[in-house]
């Protein structure tokens, strides 16, 4: 009797343990898809503000390329303009010299074969120019 007592009290303990192993499996399962669940959304969440991190810089990069063109442009601008305040100021009052550019201007011309020459009109007239010999 004590061999059949044994053997139940083995598979009493086998069965107990095979169900204690279903009934922790049945708490502890959904708890484990919770908490695997929980961690994939932190790492999507992660991946996401990375992401927007990633395109913010892209945008700021952009943004400090564009303003570093523009004022790249008005400083050329700039040179531009004083470049054309001293031309224009040199030119004032010397008609000497804007002769000399025309007439040099059309002996280049000249050379090239094709002449265009502007008359300069007062009222209809022309106006008198330099003569050029050749």
């Amino acid at each position: 009797m004590k061999e059949d007592n044994t053997m139940r009290n083995a598979t009493i303990i086998g069965a107990s343990f095979i169900l204690s192993l279903f009934i922790i499996n049945a708490v502890v399962g959904p708890l484990y898809n919770v908490w695997a669940q929980s961690l994939q959304g932190k790492a999507e969440l992660q991946k996401a503000e990375y992401t927007r991190q990633v395109a913010v810089l892209e945008a700021q990069a952009k943004k400090d390329s564009a303003q570093q063109l523009a004022d790249a442009e008005v400083i050329r601008a700039q040179g531009v303009a004083k470049a054309n305040q001293i031309i224009g100021n040199s030119l004032k009052d010397n008609r000497e010299y804007l002769q000399y550019l025309y007439i040099t201007g059309l002996e280049e011309g000249s050379n090239k074969g094709n002449v265009t020459i502007y008359v300069p009109t007062e009222g209809g007239m022309p106006v008198p120019t330099l003569q050029m010999n050749k």
